[in-house]
């Protein structure tokens, strides 16, 4: 038998208050994303909370709560009566909707409408922007407070308080608090800590002493959303903080390929704090003529080939949406051999239902295939015949290096690549005026039309390239290449530029200074005090 409770369902319309939590988008609870999956109307603040949208059916009804447009009281009403009208309402609430939450008159309203309504509790900042600035509330002291500075008159009870005590709402009262928690009886050596954006890559943090708050905040830029956490558990954050060390927090990193190309290397990027940004350079297009490819895959299916030879992605892709216009799949492939250059080019043939027999164990290039590609044994291959579907501007040392082994080739023009165009104008002005932190090249080609697109990058930003080829390539346009990854690979090209990352940060660490960010190093940028 199950323990696990099974969620409500609504029978028609209905309006769910779902906690969005803290600000990390990947904190929302199972039900709220259940929830946002049903949704027929969704209402929020998109600027915090529009990466959740993602949980949504194509087509929902959006309604921006922070777009000044909005009427906030005839949007409250319009949820109403869609939900009697059948209709399905997720209203998205910073934080838990019963903490510190301004939709109890909304909630009160559904009930007095007679309105099926939900209530989903959302992870409270008050626990996870501790938990992510490495302060265990309770930790020190079983007393933990919460206090919402907007609804405190007099700071004395909580300054009598021995414990943690969290502040929502008063970053911009900061030094008064302070001063009024001294003069409540506080000692002004009290460990304090304030914490903006908390739970995202934004997330900063300034530690001080009650007695200090005022020159340790004078040239912080803190703004909300933020708390303040005073308390001799902020005193243990040197030792446990984890969110704001990663090796790249923060950085802004150019990933100069489309958001297929991407996903997997952006969420590596992720995984190390970084705010990974896809600029397609390229855009991939069928052939001009399709006849070429036709009578390839008819010769593929035929049985005209020993070999089939994939050197991207993009070529699996091509011969796949070729299988799918002629109604085949990857039994077609049954007694050829394939190989694939690329850990990304075997993944996509894996996907197809294709394993490949041939991948390069070392460099994962045309030079490295051929290196361990058989040569043709009359004895051993009933047909000499390889096929090679490539882009359009793929170069013939394979052609030149099969020949030589004894193989005839089919080199097939399987798609075109032309250069993507320009990338909207703040993007070009980031790029070129050291917005980004760093930006990975994984090829030459990603060098040469990323600077044909938006521009050479800034000097500040820090250059990492997938090889020596990439960086020659790199080094020809005048730039500075700082990281090369220890094999063609995009993992291990993210991998790289983590550890430079860390080895930047432990750096400004023993040197006694406040990390900072390559971007945060360019003329005029806005530095942030310890």
């Amino acid at each position: 038998m199950s323990s696990a409770s099974p969620a409500f369902q609504h029978p028609s319309g209905f309006v769910a208050f779902v906690g969005a939590g803290p600000g990390d988008e990947n904190l929302l609870t199972l039900r709220g994303a259940d929830l946002l999956a049903q949704a027929d109307i969704v209402v929020l603040d998109r600027e915090a909370y529009g990466a959740l949208l993602r949980h949504c059916r194509t087509g929902v009804e959006i309604v921006d709560t922070a777009d000044e447009s909005t009427d906030y009281a005839a949007a409250s009403l319009s949820a109403v009566k869609a939900a009697k009208g059948g209709r399905r309402v997720v209203r998205l609430c910073a934080g838990d909707p019963m903490f510190f939450s301004s939709v109890t008159e909304e909630v009160a309203a559904c009930a007095k409408a007679e309105v099926d309504f939900e209530i989903v509790p959302g992870v409270p900042p008050a626990t996870a922007v501790l938990t992510y600035a490495g302060i265990p509330a309770a930790a020190s002291t079983p007393e933990f407070r919460v206090v919402d500075a907007a609804q405190v008159d007099d700071w004395s009870t909580h300054a009598a308080a021995a414990g943690t005590l969290v502040i929502y709402n008063g970053v911009a009262d900061a030094v008064a608090i302070g001063k009024a928690l001294v003069a409540g009886g506080r000692s002004d050596s009290t460990p304090v800590a304030v914490t903006s954006a908390g739970t995202t890559t934004e997330q900063y943090t300034v530690v001080s002493r009650l007695g200090r708050l005022g020159p340790d905040l004078k040239h912080a830029g803190m703004t909300e959303p933020a708390l303040i956490v005073v308390g001799e558990a902020v005193g243990m954050r040197d030792r446990l903080s984890w969110f704001e060390t990663k090796p790249l927090f923060g950085w802004r990193v150019l990933v100069p390929r489309t958001k297929e190309q991407s996903a997997a290397l952006s969420d590596q990027l992720r995984s190390y704090g970084a705010v990974p940004e896809e600029v397609p350079t390229i855009s991939v297009e069928p052939p001009r003529t399709p006849q070429q490819m036709d009578r390839a895959i008819k010769g593929l299916v035929t049985g005209r080939y020993e070999w089939v030879a994939f050197t991207s992605a993009n070529a699996v892709k091509a011969v796949r949406e070729k299988f799918e216009e002629y109604g085949l799949d990857a039994r077609a492939f049954a007694g050829l051999k394939v190989s694939a250059v690329g850990e990304a080019t075997a993944r996509a043939l894996v996907e197809f239902g294709v394993r490949p027999d041939l991948v390069p164990s070392g460099e994962q290039s045309s030079e490295g295939l051929l290196a361990e590609w058989p040569p043709y044994d009359s004895m051993l291959d009933p047909i000499n015949r390889v096929l090679l579907p490539r882009a359009d501007i793929a170069t013939e040392s394979l052609v030149a290096g099969l020949t030589e082994l004894g193989w005839e080739c089919d080199d097939v023009t399987a798609y075109r690549t032309v250069r993507a165009a320009p990338p909207p104008a703040p993007i070009r002005e980031a790029i070129k005026g050291g917005g980004f932190d760093a930006v990975l090249f994984t090829s030459s080609s990603t060098v040469r039309n990323l600077v044909g697109i938006a521009g050479k990058p800034h000097n500040v930003t820090v250059i990492a390239v997938i090889g020596p080829q990439t960086a020659k390539t790199a080094e020809e346009f005048g730039l500075r290449v700082d990281v090369m990854a220890d094999k063609p690979s995009a993992s291990a090209l993210a991998s790289a530029l983590a550890e430079y990352g860390a080895k930047q940060r432990q750096a400004s660490v023993a040197a006694g200074e406040m990390p900072r960010r390559p971007s945060q190093t360019r003329r005029g940028a806005r530095r942030r005090t310890k």
